[in-house]
């Protein structure tokens, strides 16, 4: 028997469209957009349907809507979609092995970034070498997490790609997985790997930290009995 295919909602339907106008016109935040009575007939639907694809899209910030200026394309709100990526069910459905992996991908893909960053920036360096102290100070698996959790968000955010921090979220799945792999015995070895890892974006040894940042999340594998 054949599985039912589900018709999109005609909402869903307006919202990627107006995505596609957005994109297709190589609009930038600020720019105007048509108003809702010439998107609606551009579209082929009626203003509320128009209206309800808009209010979803605002709630993100891809447009806004004010008061004498009607639509324009607006600035996403990481922080918002940052909350609901975390929250999708999907992302907690991944296994542990894809979870290193797309650990590896992001965060070893920003240090070129962050080591650049940091040559005209000592409070990067400073910053995340604060939070390892404090790791080495931690004394129980909730606040190793917190602190662990906090540095490589901090890694990440340290490479100025905004939207990259859509993604601290599926860490805070992952140390959330990988929560019973944490042992107090690790937790040096985890502290001097973080501090390997900022000398050497500091020098600029970029290859180095990145060996290194491999190694590190890498070791999760060992963790689970899988071979690397």
């Amino acid at each position: 028997m054949l599985d039912s295919v589900k018709r999109p909602k005609l909402r869903d339907v307006v919202a990627h469209r107006l995505k596609s106008y957005i994109s297709e016109g190589n609009l930038r935040s600020g720019d105007p957009l048509p108003t809702e009575t010439e998107l609606a007939t551009r579209f082929g639907v009626s203003r509320l349907s128009l209206r309800e694809a808009t209010k979803a899209l605002e709630f993100i910030g891809i447009v806004e809507s004010k008061p004498g200026r009607g639509l324009t394309v607006g600035r996403v709100n990481m922080e918002r979609v940052t909350e609901y990526l975390g929250f999708h069910p999907a992302l907690h459905d991944v296994s542990p092995l894809e979870l290193i992996d797309t650990r590896v991908v992001i965060e070893a893909g920003v240090l070129p970034q962050v080591a650049a960053r940091m040559k005209h920036d000592e409070a990067i360096h400073s910053n995340l070498s604060g939070i390892n102290e404090e790791l080495r100070r931690a004394r129980t698996v909730e606040r190793w997490i917190e602190l662990d959790l906090a540095f490589h968000r901090g890694l990440i955010a340290a490479s100025g790609l905004s939207p990259l921090l859509a993604f601290g979220d599926l860490l805070a799945v992952f140390f959330k997985r990988f929560r019973e792999s944490v042992k107090a015995a690790e937790w040096a070895k985890g502290v001097e790997s973080h501090e390997r890892i900022l000398d050497a974006l500091a020098a600029g040894r970029v290859h180095e930290a990145d060996r290194e940042l491999r190694i590190h999340i890498e070791s999760h594998r060992e963790r689970l009995g899988t071979a690397l």
